[in-house]
């Protein structure tokens, strides 16, 4: 019975780490710009090396945006090791890839790991990119690798929803009768 939750477990990551194909990576040149972050109301603590903002939070970053109700920030750990916590019903996230798709995710709480470049959903996650997309409880994304780990919700059965949606094909040109004479 584990062997086969384990195999299922493992077919959905693989299928969701083609959703999000290594051709599309991340703008690597958001990680290079500065981050703005824009809210209502901020408390900073200078000495803990942590903050928080309230009302309206948009942190962006090259075309990194995420935007919440709430956000804390821990710097404890020293410059580029932040951790951004944001908080919303929901707390959104949209990013450009390379290729000029947009990948998109929401959930209640987002942990954006700077170091790591990697977001963690927790609650009510969703992530798409073009058509397609997953939901679960809780999703890992690492924005540079697209490389997602998801775990199922208390809705549905309990179960991460992949969708992917089909591939439509352009449709021939209809052929008349006076297109066929010689």
């Amino acid at each position: 019975m584990l062997k086969l939750f384990t195999t299922r477990l493992y077919s959905a990551s693989v299928i969701a780490a083609l959703l999000f194909s290594a051709h599309s990576h991340a703008g690597k040149d958001d990680f290079t710009k500065k981050i703005e972050l824009a809210s209502l109301y901020q408390n900073a603590d200078g000495i803990a090396k942590r903050a928080s903002y309230q009302g309206n939070v948009v942190i962006q970053q090259g075309s990194l945006k995420i935007s919440a109700d709430e956000l804390q920030i821990d710097a404890s750990i020293g410059e580029g090791n932040e951790i951004f916590i944001a908080t919303g019903n929901p707390a959104k996230y949209s990013q450009k890839q390379e290729d000029g798709s947009i990948v998109t995710a929401q959930a209640d709480k987002i942990e954006y790991h700077r170091q790591t470049r990697s977001l963690s959903l927790e609650g009510n996650a969703q992530i798409k990119q073009n058509s397609s997309s997953v939901k679960g409880k809780s999703i890992k994304f690492n924005m540079e690798l697209e490389q997602i780990i998801a775990q199922g919700s208390d809705q549905e059965s309990g179960r991460v929803i992949t969708t992917f949606q089909p591939v439509v094909k352009p449709k021939e040109p209809e052929t008349t009768p006076q297109d066929k004479q010689p």
